[in-house]
């Protein structure tokens, strides 16, 4: 990997969980949640990968693996302003790439944070890289939870919206049975970020999208920013915000490790 391509992958991790608490510190097939997160970002191209966390439970629990922890304040209001105060206390140039992996994606492919990172260097205009994959399904176009993106030819962001995007006027006059084409998209949540950018972010009051909506990154594209969004060249599994996604993220590994002694 070239100085030109070189990009650091966080890994926000916060033990206070509304809807698991202590979500990071979960045991899977013998280690923490946050380790398996922190082991797929090893496997990416990664120059260095950083778990930031406010909690000393995390970064005990990692000691053992040698991982990189940064202590940030407990007082973030999203995973955004996280990286940008890990960005500061590393001291990282403007140019910077930073891949913001969630810390609840155990199962996160090392593929997708090589491919958040390289859509970035595509689009040296952009601040922001992030994917999508394509809806398949109604029960997921008309899913609130689900956020939806609608692209510009250059692959830039036009919006995101919890709501059915594009509006199909004919076709929605009812909620419709099926899908008839591929035109919906829905956003995953992995990001790159330019270290410049989130330096000015930290500083913006939530605009009022955002606030409408419940989605952060509406922040930028307010204050006219660009992000590239990019199609997941492999599938994106789902991460764990209930219990039982815990459950069934559990069964997987602890089988795979059950394969591999066998």
């Amino acid at each position: 990997m070239s100085g030109d391509d070189a990009f650091i992958a966080v890994i926000p991790a916060r033990h206070a969980s509304s809807r698991l608490p202590g979500k990071p510190l979960a045991e899977i097939a013998g280690e923490p949640m946050v380790a398996h997160v922190w082991r797929r970002a090893g496997a990416s191209r990664a120059a260095r990968v950083v778990v930031a966390t406010d909690d000393a439970r995390i970064r005990e629990a990692l000691a053992p693996l040698g991982a990189e922890v940064v202590m940030t304040r407990d007082d973030h209001p999203s995973g955004t302003d996280r990286l940008a105060e890990v960005a500061e206390r590393l001291g990282l140039a403007d140019d910077a790439v930073l891949v913001n992996v969630q810390g609840d994606e155990p199962l996160i492919p090392p593929a997708l944070i090589d491919q958040v990172a390289d859509r970035l260097f595509d689009d040296p205009e952009a601040s922001i890289a992030t994917l999508a994959e394509p809806i398949s399904d109604v029960e997921t176009l008309f899913n609130p939870n689900a956020v939806k993106v609608v692209r510009a030819l250059s692959g830039r962001a036009l919006y995101f919206s919890r709501a059915p995007i594009p509006w199909d006027r004919d076709a929605f006059a009812r909620r419709p049975e099926r899908l008839e084409t591929d035109a919906w998209l829905r956003h995953i949540g992995l990001y790159a970020y330019r270290a410049g950018f989130l330096a000015d972010y930290r500083d913006w009051p939530p605009s009022p999208l955002e606030q409408l909506e419940q989605l952060e990154q509406l922040r930028a594209l307010h204050h006219g920013h660009a992000i590239q969004v990019a199609l997941a060249r492999v599938p994106h599994p789902a991460g764990v915000d209930t219990e039982a996604d815990l459950a069934r993220v559990r069964a997987l590994l602890e089988g795979q490790d059950r394969e591999g002694d066998a």
